[in-house]
């Protein structure tokens, strides 16, 4: 079943310390929402943020109504976009799911309506829409040299070793169909930085369809990022499993 005005969009944002961008990304995500028509809502999954994104969250849910934004709370050592797309999943209603990052680095009002509501999941009735920062006039933009070296590289190694059929891998801003993500969930076994990769090179095995769509990456204004060198090396571990498994 193609995107279209019966379908309705549950967004999953994990969130940590993320108090000065949750509020924008939900109005714009909102505002987004509401004049396209399009039924959705916004799951925040917070990773018990010491800085009081989870009282934000809160006044959010109050100010937009509990129908269209859900405050859950997960605390684990071995948080990760994986645990919180799964936990985020048993409250979503939708059949489509946006996952995307909090921060502001995918800019909702430039993308969003043309990815997820125009025409890119409707011309193939794709499983799978994925936002690309390498392929036509996608970009990253405010990263220096050391995080696109590292970018590129984890992309470059990626394409040589398992050859996905896709040009983005790492990439966080996707649309899936509520069971594709399921099925995948259950077939993955990464955790941190590895996890989009795994989710893209599983598809390819399940045979799911997945469309492209240019995006332009933008580094967070508020916050810092959670990649350091245990995720580097977390990447190519798992890139060394998916090889030697696939």
């Amino acid at each position: 079943m193609a995107a279209g005005g019966s379908d309705k969009f549950s967004v999953l944002l994990p969130t940590y310390n993320e108090r000065e961008n949750l509020p924008l990304v939900v109005w714009l995500l909102t505002r987004t929402f509401r004049e396209s028509g399009n039924n959705f809502e916004i799951i925040i999954i917070d990773d018990g943020s010491p800085d009081g994104t989870q009282e934000i969250a809160e006044q959010l849910e109050k100010i937009y109504g509990s129908d269209k934004i859900v405050m859950r709370e997960i605390i684990s050592v071995l948080f990760s976009s994986g645990t919180a797309y799964i936990h985020g999943m048993k409250h979503a209603t939708g059949n489509f799911i946006v996952i995307m990052d909090a921060d502001l680095s995918h800019h909702v009002s430039l993308h969003f309506m043309d990815w997820v509501f125009n025409l890119k999941q409707k011309e193939g009735n794709f499983d799978i829409v994925s936002g690309t920062r390498y392929k036509g006039d996608g970009g990253v933009y405010g990263w220096d040299l050391k995080r696109k070296l590292i970018s590129r590289g984890a992309n470059f190694i990626t394409q040589v070793l398992l050859r996905p059929g896709a040009s983005d891998l790492t990439g966080s801003f996707r649309l899936y169909r509520k069971e594709v993500l399921q099925k995948l969930m259950e077939k993955c076994v990464s955790k941190g930085y590895v996890f989009q990769m795994e989710m893209i090179v599983r598809a390819r095995q399940l045979g799911y369809t997945i469309g492209e769509v240019p995006i332009s990456f933008v580094d967070r204004v508020y916050g810092e990022s959670k990649l350091g060198g245990n995720e580097i090396v977390s990447f190519l571990k798992g890139l060394l499993t998916l090889f030697a498994t696939t």
